[in-house]
């Protein structure tokens, strides 16, 4: 009777081969995972912590680097929690503005993401293409608010001023869908691109909703779930979430080309309402100063890598007592457990990569 060995191999830390600083511990027999360890906290920064020695003014600009792919939305949700505490009711027409940034910088990370997905998978090309296109919204987003990628445009009470340059924004649109197009025909039924991802890393509803999973990964797996539908930025938008049901690699991939596609559609939307808007009125509100009433405040996004959520707990000083943040890469990289074990060790980044993991989400 011959008795199997297994091997222990670290996948990562090394960036970008993981997706950021995380660090596998697998198992192996031959080269099938039997197990699989996810080891985090490499990139640590203190996030939560650093809110109770801040103002709330203060630690307003950092939360735009919780995910540096998507700062918009985690100002947005640390400014509306801050919001709802204090009764602050924001203009129809800032309302409108955020909903646009927020879909602008949904198609931006997805757009990364899939460059990034196919060069994991050896392909150059689309990683040069994606990249391309992301451009586009970036140079605009400098335009609006300075920076490319820590906006800090989003203040308590609306926006730090009128949106400009919207003709930037019928560029992108006019632009974009044609080279979604270009993508979907290299990539989508690529022979080479199926095998690596179709039936790979497949993602019950079950499991998927055990492990809390959101967002795309969750939708990609067939649960009808997208906090945008309750979120009062998108009361009059109109727009379909999208639902895949096979829940492997490819369904995750093609849910994130058809969310970019929605996307477009909400900012098409709201920019023929910002064209025909009047200059922006706001009363902002004394960021110097700002006390929440003591209590617990909660807020939550549909963020691009799932449901993000802040939680505030003051107790009636300048600065928290307690501030905590949810967000989806947490929940995905926990996934790794489940997802990896049974496959082979050359599916590993493959399965990985299709989940979206940001590891600044993760190490907070």
């Amino acid at each position: 009777m011959t008795m199997k060995t297994t091997l222990k191999l670290n996948l990562g830390p090394q960036h970008p081969s993981t997706h950021g600083v995380l660090r596998l511990i697998l198992e192996l027999t031959g080269e099938q995972i039997t197990s699989c360890e996810p080891d985090v906290g490499y990139l640590h920064r203190g996030m939560e912590k650093m809110a109770e020695k801040m103002s709330y003014i203060q630690y307003l600009p950092t939360v735009d680097r919780i995910d540096y792919l998507a700062g918009f939305f985690y100002s947005e949700l640390y400014i509306r929690t801050i919001e709802k505490a204090l009764n602050i009711e924001i203009p129809e027409k800032a309302k409108k503005i955020r909903a646009l940034l927020l879909e602008l910088n949904r198609i931006s990370s997805h757009l990364l993401w899939i460059g990034a997905f196919l060069m994991d998978l050896g392909a150059i090309s689309p990683f040069f293409y994606a990249f391309r296109e992301r451009e586009m919204i970036l140079r605009y987003f400098e335009k609006l608010t300075g920076q490319r990628m820590m906006y800090n445009y989003f203040v308590f009470g609306g926006v730090r001023h009128d949106i400009d340059f919207l003709e930037d924004i019928e560029e992108i649109l006019n632009i974009l869908p044609e080279k979604i197009k270009d993508y979907e025909r290299i990539i989508t039924d690529n022979p080479i691109f199926l095998t690596r991802t179709k039936n790979k890393g497949v993602l019950t509803q079950k499991t998927a909703i055990n492990y809390a999973i959101t967002g795309v990964n969750l939708r990609a797996s067939g649960v009808n779930y997208d906090i945008r539908k309750s979120d009062y930025l998108y009361e009059e938008i109109d727009f379909n979430p999208v639902i895949m049901e096979d829940g492997d690699c490819w369904a995750r991939y093609k849910a994130r080309i058809l969310e970019i596609k929605e996307s477009l559609k909400i900012v098409k939307e709201v920019l023929e309402y910002l064209k025909k808007s009047e200059k922006l009125k706001q009363n902002l509100i004394k960021p110097i100063g700002i006390i929440l009433p003591e209590g617990e405040y909660y807020s939550e996004i549909e963020a691009p890598r799932g449901l993000a959520s802040c939680y505030i707990v003051s107790d009636g000083k300048e600065n928290p007592y307690r501030l905590k943040w949810r967000t989806g890469s947490y929940y995905s990289v926990n996934l790794l457990r489940e997802l990896l074990v049974g496959n082979y060790l050359n599916d590993a980044i493959a399965i990985a990569g299709s989940l979206d993991i940001i590891l600044p989400e993760v190490d907070k």
